[in-house]
């Protein structure tokens, strides 16, 4: 039987032509590191990351390369910029469907003197923006919002927050890990200072690597979370003052960065509009197929307007992580069940501690494979 990947949320897969192939030619071919040498394979190696941050500011909306800070994966980059940021006394706004990347770096912080309060949402995982201003304080220092929820898929209206951000002086910072690469993002059009991304979602590339976007104006405002040799001003034993230097610390992931630069290669050829149009197509197809089938509860946005390609669903009646195991074992359909390391966002949808089945697709899937999940999903509905 051959199995339909939907798990697109979690990481995509299969990765472009080229990704593979990239990251062979570095670890077989090139092997030099970066900003360790004057030899030609380090140049090449300078040059290629040079591309990937180019890549990278001219899809996401940030003019200046050097602005764009290399991680190991959105992870990283999410506490670089909650603890290079954030200080005792200091309070952050959140959105009630933020991923534990974001609330495990804040509760650890809580206890450091930092607070931070939740803007609600409602049953669909939508901001209740009237709420943003009221939370604000005078101490508030940043505002964070995932763009995209990991369990709904809702979209959030991030530059209407960013409107109220920016009239208040406060910094708005998007975790973009389910947006970037299914939605064109302009960063300044949507009035972030900085913006977290993973390579291996959206964006198509190797796990292990991820960037920091940061407005100029921000940028100072973020400490450096390690610390350590860059190749760069090594007469002195203090952290280089410039970026991107003061904010990478270390050897970089290169063959990540290899496969990263030719995914976003084709990302480019193909172009985000495109993919979000596809991924548009196969949301309706399932929507409008789900609502024939009885038993199989829905959250988040029941329409393809306001959401990704990511959906949650309850069986109701019956153990949801026993229809997981019975979607791939009896259908070939590969799903994620629990709680996707989000639980304050199945709070607010009222899916917690049970959790739902998750379904997400990706440029890689087909209408086909979505008719043949809702044909799955219609048998393990009736038990």
């Amino acid at each position: 039987m051959q199995t339909i990947y939907l798990d697109h949320a979690a990481t995509s897969f299969p990765k472009p032509p080229g990704v593979a192939a990239q990251m062979q030619r570095y670890v077989e071919q090139i092997g030099a590191s970066v900003n360790r040498g004057s030899y030609d394979a380090a140049q090449q190696v300078g040059l290629t990351t040079l591309r990937l941050r180019q890549r990278l500011g001219r899809l996401l909306g940030l003019a200046d390369p050097a602005h764009v800070i290399l991680t190991p994966g959105n992870t990283w980059g999410l506490n670089l910029l909650l603890w290079g940021t954030l200080h005792p006394g200091d309070h952050v706004l959140v959105s009630a469907m933020e991923h534990n990347a974001v609330m495990r770096p804040l509760t650890q912080l809580a206890r450091r003197g930092v607070t931070f309060d939740r803007i609600p949402c409602d049953a669909q995982g939508r901001l209740q923006l009237d709420a943003v201003e009221a939370l604000l304080r005078p101490e508030t220092r940043l505002v964070v919002l995932a763009h995209a929820s990991n369990v709904s898929g809702t979209v959030q209206d991030v530059a209407a927050v960013g409107a109220v951000c920016a009239a208040h002086g406060i910094p708005l910072a998007l975790d973009a890990a389910q947006s970037a690469g299914h939605l064109p993002i302009d960063l300044a059009a949507l009035g972030a200072s900085a913006l977290s991304v993973p390579a291996h979602k959206g964006l198509l590339g190797p796990q292990g690597v991820g960037a920091l976007l940061l407005r100029p104006d921000f940028a100072p405002a973020v400490e450096p979370l390690v610390s350590g040799g860059t190749g760069s001003a090594s007469d002195s034993e203090d952290i280089p003052p410039y970026l991107p230097d003061r904010l990478e610390p270390g050897t970089p992931n290169l063959p990540g960065i290899y496969g990263w630069e030719a995914a976003l290669a084709y990302l480019e050829q193909v172009g985000v509009d495109t993919i979000a149009a596809h991924e548009r197509e196969l949301s309706t197809r399932f929507l409008d197929g789900l609502r024939t089938i009885d038993g199989v509860r829905l959250y988040g946005p029941d329409t393809a307007d306001g959401r990704v390609a990511v959906f949650s669903l309850d069986f109701v009646g019956q153990d949801n992580a026993a229809v997981a195991a019975r979607l791939e074992e009896a259908h070939g359909i590969l799903t994620r069940c629990g709680l996707h390391c989000a639980p304050s966002a199945h709070r607010t949808l009222g899916t917690f501690p049970r959790g739902t089945v998750r379904l997400s697709f990706g440029w890689s899937n087909t209408a086909e494979q979505v008719d043949r999940a809702l044909a799955a999903v219609t048998a393990v509905s009736a038990g």
